[in-house]
């Protein structure tokens, strides 16, 4: 297998939604009545062959050449990605998740987020733009007028036209509340914007014809802080009443960055309303709301970030299995001699490749948990079971955007180290994955920031009660566990030894937070890990049970063999680590403030 080379792992794709999901379930609900698991799984297996076909062999010549800004303003991307594009708006796969009345596949997000997926494995740099506009259609969706939906919706739902979130500015990064771009009222009813924003993923290109950028801007007489952001639809070109395209907006590209990885994303710096007049805009909904629209839109975003440090993970380990299978050095325990061995029988490369396959099991799992949760947030007819998964959402996204993207990094390192030598040369390709990995855990909200909200906001949630819930959860398969007798007993002992420890570390926040905020915050990072990772453990103990099901149906089933070995792995010799954060979480905040920035020198 050529490290450029990528296959859709439909195999293990199909295990997490057929034993950690429920297909039949969510195809009861009356929006997904179409969407049966026979259905979806063809509809999986076609968007696999597409991405491995079409956009996976982008990828690496995307990494070479990069997109490039003309002295006109003009973005040329890499080649290969116009076509792959074109082809990808044909098929109509943007439009998978969305909603039938705008042109849309009404299928669930969690089908939505399986393709995603994929389409981020084969290329990373180029799954953002269609990534970027999926966010800006989930905000006009919620928030926009009617009118707003029908002109751009359908063009943005095929791909069409793509979509942009313009928060970032020079001054105001994580803090967008210092946000300096304004908006002064036109006589017409829309709206003149005036500043720059920075860091504006596919912020211009020639792929679809029309870019809708939403941007964050301030009214006149806009309190200070984020309550006073509102939020602007600028597109590129003007769109007439009937839909058709007029001249170009006042939105120019000023500069891309120059960057460690997914060098083919055009990172840009947006300039709005230069010529003087100012870019023609249209409010959605009430001015000063912008902030609160953007967060309707945030966990669907942070969830496809997290999603990105599962997708390059996978990328990366293809390549390091068929190296250690095919790489002949040394001889190994028992080999016979005057021969060299594949490395892959080596314990420590053995032992780097389970650690690598057993963080992808993870945080698949975990990702499709959390998209499945949301669809039945949204569409369960029950009342209580739409709260409860609602809660179950606010607490998996800190985790699944910090922890999976944190975790894209240690297997695409590990993808190197198995290569040796070699992985640290560029020829080799895999070198890209690590460095196209790096950004994810800056994305849509920093994992330093994922793990503030995570203890002091989600943690207080419904007085504890949604964290004790939850840590219900992780126990709840202990009964099975031990049903299944010795061979998951080490699985069983160790799962509860993690959660025991969490509880200890959540016990000490919900009672130290309130009083010293500082503390908790101190032991937030650690703490997300923790629950991460115990949270993790207890999929991964589902998978376990699943796979040995099977197999006593089937003791010949080679998948569920290799995800009964992965699974115990995981929960017998990674999660084990909780027990080392405990001290880090419950430390308080003095020995972070013992030493003083200047004797840091």
């Amino acid at each position: 297998m050529a490290v450029s080379d990528y296959q859709a792992p439909l195999r293990d794709i199909r295990f997490t939604l057929e034993h950690l999901c429920d297909l039949d379930r969510l195809a009861s609900l009356p929006p997904f009545a179409h969407a049966d698991p026979a259905t979806v799984l063809g509809v999986i297996e076609e968007a696999g062959r597409f991405m491995a076909e079409v956009v996976a062999p982008t990828n690496e010549v995307g990494d070479r050449t990069g997109s490039v800004l003309g002295s006109d303003g003009r973005i040329t991307t890499p080649p290969g990605f116009d076509e792959a594009y074109r082809r990808y708006v044909e098929g109509g796969w943007g439009a998978v998740p969305f909603d039938p009345g705008y042109g849309g596949g009404g299928f669930p997000w969690l089908v939505g987020i399986v393709l995603q997926e994929m389409l981020t494995s084969a290329n990373m740099a180029f799954s953002m733009c269609p990534l970027l506009t999926q966010g800006a259609i989930d905000l006009i969706a919620h928030h926009g007028s009617e009118e707003q939906r029908e002109l751009y919706l359908p063009k943005m739902l095929t791909g069409e036209w793509s979509g942009t979130m313009n928060l970032t500015e020079p001054e105001a990064g994580s803090d967008v509340g210092a946000l300096r771009t304004r908006a002064e009222p036109a006589a017409d009813g829309s709206w003149r914007i005036f500043g720059q924003k920075i860091y504006i993923s596919w912020g211009e290109h020639e792929m679809a014809d029309n870019i809708v950028h939403l941007v964050l801007a301030r009214t006149p007489g806009a309190p200070p802080g984020t309550k006073g952001i509102s939020c602007f639809i600028v597109p590129k070109r003007l769109v007439g009443d009937d839909g058709s395209l007029g001249e170009r907006n006042d939105v120019t590209c000023v500069s891309i960055e120059h960057k460690m990885g997914i060098t083919a994303s055009p990172t840009c710096v947006m300039a709005y309303g230069d010529d003087g007049e100012g870019a023609v805009g249209y409010l959605i909904g009430e001015e000063n709301a912008g902030m609160a629209y953007m967060f309707t839109m945030m966990n669907n975003a942070r969830l496809s970030v997290g999603l990105e440090g599962l997708a390059i993970a996978e990328r990366a380990w293809q390549p390091a299995l068929a190296f250690a299978q095919e790489r002949r050095q040394g001889r190994a325990i028992g080999a016979p001699k005057g021969e060299s061995s594949p490395i892959v029988e080596h314990p420590d490369v053995r032992r780097m490749l389970l650690t690598m396959k057993a963080y992808v099991d993870a945080m698949r799992a975990l990702v499709f948990v959390n998209a499945e949760a949301i669809d039945l947030a949204a569409h369960a007819p029950d009342d209580a079971e739409r709260a409860a998964n609602r809660e179950l959402v606010e607490l998996l996204i800190p985790l699944t955007k910090a922890w999976c993207t944190d975790l894209g990094s240690v297997v695409t390192s590990l993808g190197i180290q198995i290569h040796g030598g070699m992985g640290y040369v560029e020829e080799t390709g895999v070198a890209q994955h690590y460095r196209d990995a790096r950004i994810t855990a800056i994305y849509e909200g920093t994992n330093g920031i994922q793990a503030i909200d995570l203890v002091g906001r989600k943690l207080g949630m419904r007085a504890g009660g949604v964290i004790t819930d939850h840590l219900a959860r992780l126990r709840s398969v202990d009964a099975d566990l031990a049903t299944a007798g010795d061979e998951l007993a080490a699985t069983r002992h160790e799962l509860a030894r993690a959660v025991d420890a969490v509880e200890e570390a959540t016990t000490w926040l919900l009672t130290h937070g309130a009083s010293d905020p500082n503390a908790a915050l101190a032991g937030a990072t650690p703490y997300l890990r923790m629950l991460a990772v115990a949270t993790g453990g207890w999929l991964m103990a589902r998978q376990a049970l699943a796979a040995h099901r099977l197999l006593a149906a089937d003791a010949d089933d080679e998948l569920a063999a290799g995800k009964l070995a992965t699974a115990r792995f995981f929960v017998e010799q990674l999660v084990p680590e909780v027990h080392g954060l405990v001290p880090s979480v419950v430390a308080g905040a003095d020995p972070l403030f013992a030493v003083h920035p200047a004797q840091l020198a």
